[in-house]
């Protein structure tokens, strides 16, 4: 199947998600609305847990590209944290699948695939990829303070103060997430992330 069938595929499923609860979502409707046949649908997920696996997977590279967007959109350092947990807030409130992703909370409306890797016989590679497993909400703690790191500390990274850099990534990323779970007030996460970081991380930073 062509990639552009694949994301139409996917397209449907995310607009039926966003109307109805998974487990009501049929994938005769999901195929009908792409415009293939349902056999087509089977041919490219395998299941309907297979297509659930798919979409998740999907909306996590999303956020991560929206985070290198994020890392890459100013040049001041904390200007670039500070974009990247606005970012994180964002995507997550407009997103109901990347808010279960980095919290880890899967209301009973969203598909629950399991986070470990499933024996994937499929002949599709992006399907194979989308049965590994996907990361958890520890995994994008991890990913997105590396992304920083590495667009902070710009190339041949081994100064002596990348772990401490990694650190202040690391807080940033967290006081996201929590606002992720307890939004924040007036002001918003870069308000709290530009308070969050002291003189010595500033310093750092600069």
């Amino acid at each position: 199947m062509m990639p552009a069938a694949r994301e139409s595929l996917l397209d449907a499923a995310y607009t039926a998600l966003a109307r109805r609860s998974w487990s009501t979502v049929r994938m005769v409707d999901v195929a009908a609305a792409a415009g293939v046949s349902r056999q087509t649908l089977y041919n490219e997920f395998g299941s309907k847990e297979g297509l659930a696996r798919a979409l998740v997977r999907r909306e996590a590279d999303g956020y991560l590209v929206g985070v290198d967007r994020a890392l890459g959109a100013h040049a001041d350092a904390r200007d670039r944290l500070t974009a990247t947990a606005e970012w994180t807030t964002s995507a997550a409130r407009e997103n109901a699948l990347v808010r279960a992703m980095l919290t880890g909370c899967w209301s009973e409306r969203l598909p629950s695939p399991t986070l470990s890797a499933v024996p994937s016989s499929s002949a599709v590679p992006a399907q194979r990829r989308a049965d590994g497993p996907l990361p958890s909400p520890g995994d994008f703690v991890a990913v997105v303070r590396d992304r920083a790191v590495a667009a902070l500390a710009g190339p041949g990274a081994a100064r002596p103060d990348t772990a401490d850099l990694a650190r202040s990534c690391e807080l940033v990323v967290r006081l996201a997430l929590s606002c992720v779970a307890a939004p924040p007030g007036e002001g918003g996460v870069g308000e709290l992330v530009r308070s969050a970081l002291t003189p010595a991380h500033r310093a750092l930073l600069s």
